[in-house]
């Protein structure tokens, strides 16, 4: 007996509809292929408190067309990291104490200025003479400067401006390594929530198929052209299908809002005006 018997068997009407409904189906997925679909496009505006938003990203363009170029999305990035605004304030406390040691052996000079008046005098001799007239200082103003420079100050003040400078050098390395190690973030966390904008793309387009299936199955055995197993199917095929569909665009959304910490700005912002 050949396998092909039962097709063979098979009413014309029958072989006319099966036929028909494949048509459906595959105009169906070409249409839901060209035409966007709401249900493609995730909307970030109420996740950040941001009611009545209309900026969504759309699954079915790529990121790297909707979001800023990425070498400006990395600026975003540094400008509003938190580590690097505390290394810039040690990089700055660093420059001040730098300079602070170029001027350090100031500390031991001083100067002195005064002013007297009236009938006051200075008798530079141990002798009060009413009549020595030179051996005193007349009254007026009084200027001078006192510098003391210690042998540590002489021999080690060249040692410490290079130590400041070496720190203060050093600090600015650091800052450049927190940069490299953002623009690092910056690429696996953009990469990732690529792909997980391809795979969720593959996941919608199985949903419809699986959906637009379901239909077909309903409407067959409503009209009692198929039967009620072959409907069941169709129902859990949808179903499983709907749940990839959701874990896939959960994991899609948290790729986003990761991408959102690390830059610092809603995703609204990064987008392309």
């Amino acid at each position: 007996m050949s396998v092909y018997q039962p097709i063979k068997n098979m009413p014309r009407q029958y072989t006319s509809i099966s036929l028909f409904f494949l048509l459906i189906l595959f105009l169906s997925s070409v249409c839901l292929a060209q035409r966007p679909n709401s249900r493609n496009r995730v909307s970030f505006g109420q996740s950040v408190g941001i009611t009545g938003d209309s900026s969504f990203l759309d699954v079915d363009q790529d990121i790297a067309v909707q979001l800023m170029p990425f070498d400006e999305l990395v600026r975003m990035a540094v400008a509003n990291s938190p580590i690097l605004k505390y290394q810039n304030e040690i990089v700055s406390s660093l420059n001040s104490e730098r300079d602070l040691a170029k001027v350090q052996v100031l500390q031991n000079a001083s100067g002195f200025a005064s002013y007297s008046g009236g009938n006051q005098s200075l008798v530079t001799t141990g002798i009060n003479q009413r009549g020595d007239q030179l051996g005193q200082i007349a009254n007026g103003y009084r200027l001078g400067v006192d510098l003391r420079v210690s042998l540590y100050d002489l021999f080690g003040r060249k040692h410490q401006i290079k130590r400041a400078d070496a720190v203060y050098r050093s600090s600015v390395a650091q800052k450049d390594v927190y940069a490299l190690q953002v623009r690092r973030e910056m690429i696996t966390v953009y990469q990732d929530m690529i792909t997980a904008q391809q795979v969720l793309k593959l996941r919608l387009t199985d949903e419809q198929s699986a959906m637009t299936a379901l239909r077909i199955a309903e409407n067959e055995n409503q009209k009692g052209q198929s039967t009620s197993e072959a409907f069941s199917m169709a129902t859990n095929r949808y179903v499983e299908a709907k749940v990839i569909t959701e874990t896939v665009k959960g994991d899609f959304i948290k790729q986003v809002h990761q991408f959102e910490a690390l830059v610092g700005v809603p995703i609204q912002r990064m987008k392309r005006f």
